[in-house]
């Protein structure tokens, strides 16, 4: 198994006076990505979680929705050339009936990492591919819940105390409880291995939940909370307009700069609850 965490030695500098010392990093480590033994994408991650990390990539791209649809993950023995095992690729087996992606440059279903769309095509791959609807989601928050989530999060975060240098993905319920955390060097990454526990824990779609991140709110970070049915994602940075756009057309709540005790809520401020008065 990779390690989560490696130690090198540095030059620190600290007004004006130098010394060596050890330094703790964030692992960064590729891992491939197979569908019953073909290849399909290679992500750089943190090891750790791997199997949730499979898992979450192929709900976040409509291959799966359930956790009957996936009959084994798998590490790959003989993965290097001396037949040893790399602990870097990952062979997800689907169950019987499940349709395998397309991994040709042609597959017809929605990717983030390659795929090239961008814009209205982006948002429609989205809307035809997405599983479940959160549009009708009744979740409601109230602002004092909202504000608590970065701490939560960051109280959370074993890995960053020793690094300082890994994004984190939280999921908490309606009361602010957190559910699962996950971390890693993608932000991208560590959504896809809370959906992925989700998802093995047999509890999509993630209903009346909060998604709550360390960095901004991209696309992406959307796109996948919508395919796992997650009503409403917050994060500490601000959000780009594809991110708002597919937001408000998919229903999603849509908070950024959640820092403090403000926020801005850019789509759906109906489920946050009550609103302050001004």
């Amino acid at each position: 198994m990779g390690r989560v965490t490696v130690r090198r030695r540095v030059l620190r500098v600290r007004e004006g006076v130098s010394s060596h010392r050890p330094d703790t990093l964030a692992a960064e480590e590729p891992m491939e990505i197979r569908v019953g033994g073909r290849p399909l994408t290679v992500t750089m991650r943190t090891p750790g979680d791997d199997f949730d990390l499979a898992a979450g990539f192929l709900v976040s791209e409509g291959v799966v929705h359930a956790a009957d649809e996936v009959a084994g993950i798998r590490y790959c023995a003989g993965a290097t050339a001396d037949g040893g095992n790399t602990y870097n690729v990952v062979d997800v087996v689907l169950a019987p009936g499940v349709a395998a992606p397309d991994a040709s440059l042609e597959r017809n279903f929605y990717t983030t990492s390659s795929c090239g769309l961008c814009g209205k095509a982006s948002l429609d791959a989205v809307r035809t591919t997405a599983a479940w609807s959160v549009a009708e989601d009744p979740l409601r928050i109230g602002p004092e819940v909202m504000t608590a989530l970065p701490d939560r999060l960051r109280a959370a975060q074993r890995v960053f105390d020793t690094t300082g240098g890994l994004h984190a993905a939280g999921l908490f319920s309606a009361d602010g409880e957190l559910l699962c955390l996950r971390e890693d060097v993608g932000r991208h990454n560590a959504v896809d291995k809370v959906v992925g526990h989700a998802l093995r824990s047999g509890l999509l779609p993630l209903r009346e939940s909060v998604l709550m991140v360390s960095g901004r709110a991209s696309f992406e970070l959307v796109q996948k909370a919508v395919m796992a049915g997650i009503p409403m994602l917050a994060a500490v940075s601000a959000p780009s307009s594809l991110a708002v756009d597919l937001a408000e057309e998919s229903g999603l709540t849509l908070v950024g700069f959640l820092r403090g005790a403000s926020m801005n809520v850019y789509t759906g401020s109906e489920r946050l609850q009550p609103l302050p008065v001004a």
